[in-house]
């Protein structure tokens, strides 16, 4: 019985190179997050002191815009704190 010799270009497709066009880098996507929680905190401070002034008579909405900045500040916390957790991990690492 013979058994044929397997070739590792036929078992792994080819790897196609990454296309570099419009990729942002990570520090940019970084800001742009970050822009939107300041964004997030702006609305909910303006939809807060339009309630207060009588302008805005629905607390729901003010309710809702405290929420979400909320969360969005949770969030970027969150992210904050595992960026930090990796790079002390890889610093941790020995080469």
């Amino acid at each position: 019985m013979q058994v044929n010799n397997i070739s590792p270009s036929s078992v792994i497709p080819l790897i196609e190179p990454v296309q570099k066009g419009n990729t942002q880098s990570f520090g940019q996507f970084l800001s742009e997050q970050i822009e939107k929680v300041n964004e997030a905190q702006l609305k909910t401070e303006e939809v807060t002191k339009q309630f207060l002034s009588g302008n805005v008579q629905d607390i729901h909405q003010v309710l809702i815009a405290a929420q979400e900045s909320k969360i969005t500040l949770q969030l970027a916390v969150e992210i904050r704190n595992r960026v930090i957790e990796a790079y002390q991990e890889v610093s941790r690492m020995s080469v």
